[in-house]
């Protein structure tokens, strides 16, 4: 499974890592995933989604079910 999160698209990015002397080699940035269960009131059921911690942030503030739909139009979130 690649590590996608999927309320937000986010993905790993590539960057360098520099060393002491100035070296550059190549690196990936990776998404801080969890995976995390959600009740959604208006199906009544649980969902279980690999999401960024940014997206954590996210639910806290607007809600799972503001942050589901808007994910639904995005095309991120096909459930």
């Amino acid at each position: 499974m690649s590590r996608i999160c999927e309320l937000t698209g986010k993905k790993a990015i590539t960057g360098n890592h520099v060393s002491f002397s100035n070296k550059k080699n190549k690196r990936r940035f990776n998404v801080n995933l969890t995976k995390k269960r959600f009740y959604l009131p208006d199906e009544n059921k649980w969902v279980t989604l690999r999401v960024s911690t940014s997206a954590l942030k996210n639910i806290n503030k607007r809600g799972i079910t503001a942050v589901i739909k808007e994910a639904r139009q995005k095309g991120y979130l096909n459930k």
